[in-house]
């Protein structure tokens, strides 16, 4: 049984040439998005290394980063579509990459915040609540791809945050 498709999108890109160019390494979160089943939950599990590593800089250098990913994201996002000849591919990872970041971005890092965040993050990107829904349906390229992801980690880090300020962290902590 294999995990991967023969091919990808409609120019049906094989698994080596996605992971031979760069932008499509990145867009597929470093290759985490070519399984078949469930490639945003893979491409955020992908996103947590990313996200540790981030974490032990500066608060003003984890947000730069952030941001690059997010920005360089609608090229990223935009350019592997094109090359795919799909909108969206479901392999297209990188915006779960830069969503997990911004989740996570105004929390202290601990295991909680990682493992609470990594369920908010994929339980707003998969339900899409209205606007994340609306953007995800109405806004197309780069941007879209990546903004209904952005939009799914506001959310989440929203909720992220608010239980870290009442103090609701005890609840998921041993």
């Amino acid at each position: 049984m294999n995990i991967f498709l023969e091919t990808y999108g409609k120019n049906q890109l094989t698994p080596k040439s996605i992971l031979t160019n760069p932008t499509l390494f990145l867009a597929f979160g470093f290759g985490s998005g070519l399984v078949k089943k469930a490639p945003g939950t893979c491409g955020t599990i992908a996103a947590i290394p990313v996200y540790l590593l981030a974490a032990q800089t500066s608060f003003e250098i984890y947000s730069v980063l952030t941001l690059i990913s997010m920005i360089a994201g609608i090229k990223i996002c935009g350019d592997a579509a094109n090359l795919l000849g799909e909108h969206d591919f479901n392999g297209i990872v990188w915006d779960e990459v830069a969503g997990y970041l911004v989740t996570l971005w105004f929390v202290p890092l601990s295991w909680e915040a990682v493992l609470i965040g990594f369920v908010l993050f994929r339980f707003f990107d998969i339900l899409k609540p209205f606007p994340i829904k609306w953007v995800d349906k109405h806004v197309h390229g780069g941007v879209g791809i990546m903004f209904d992801d952005i939009l799914a980690g506001i959310f989440a880090g929203s909720l992220l945050l608010a239980f870290e300020l009442l103090g609701m962290k005890e609840i998921f902590s041993t």
